[in-house]
């Protein structure tokens, strides 16, 4: 009895398999989008909001990259960012300075000083406006305080409260 059951078992597996392969060809057979646009969900599938399709190759995260100076200085690496009430990337907070994290400080810099690798840049490097002396000079972020941003001319701007 125990040969009909996993004769059975497998007979259904097969024919599982051989109805999702075909599944699977209709739908290669679809028109798919691969660019930056809006998608809409699929016929028949309700109250799912709109999707945007980003490439991998396009976007990377930045929490944790390495951030270096014009000069090449190592910066630090970026462990926050921070954004206003409206959503708008206003500074990133490098972890500055010291020795395998003893010694130091999280600078928050105004979000325009760093500019970004370009997709054919192999090294990927984020580059930060200032020298090593200006960063150290600025003053330190500290969570649950006003944040100052060391801005793009060098200049100490207070982060807007509203």
């Amino acid at each position: 009895m125990r040969k009909d059951h996993s004769v059975a078992a497998v007979a259904a597996a097969m024919g599982l398999a051989a109805v999702v392969s075909i599944a699977l060809a209709e739908d290669s057979s679809a028109p798919t989008r691969t660019d930056q646009a809006d998608v809409g969900p699929p016929a028949g599938t309700p109250n799912l909001p709109p999707v945007i399709v980003l490439k991998s190759h396009e976007v990377e995260g930045i929490l944790g990259k390495e951030v270096r100076s014009a000069a090449g200085e190592d910066m630090g690496r970026i462990v926050d960012v921070v954004v206003d009430r409206a959503g708008q990337v206003r500074a990133a907070v490098i972890d500055f300075g010291g020795f395998l994290g003893v010694g130091s400080r999280k600078i928050a810099v105004d979000w325009n000083s760093l500019s970004f690798p370009s997709p054919s840049d192999k090294a990927g490097r984020i580059v930060l406006e200032f020298t090593r002396d200006q960063v150290k000079a600025g003053p330190e972020y500290q969570e649950g305080k006003p944040v100052v941003v060391l801005g793009a001319l060098g200049k100490r701007e207070p982060f807007p409260l509203q």
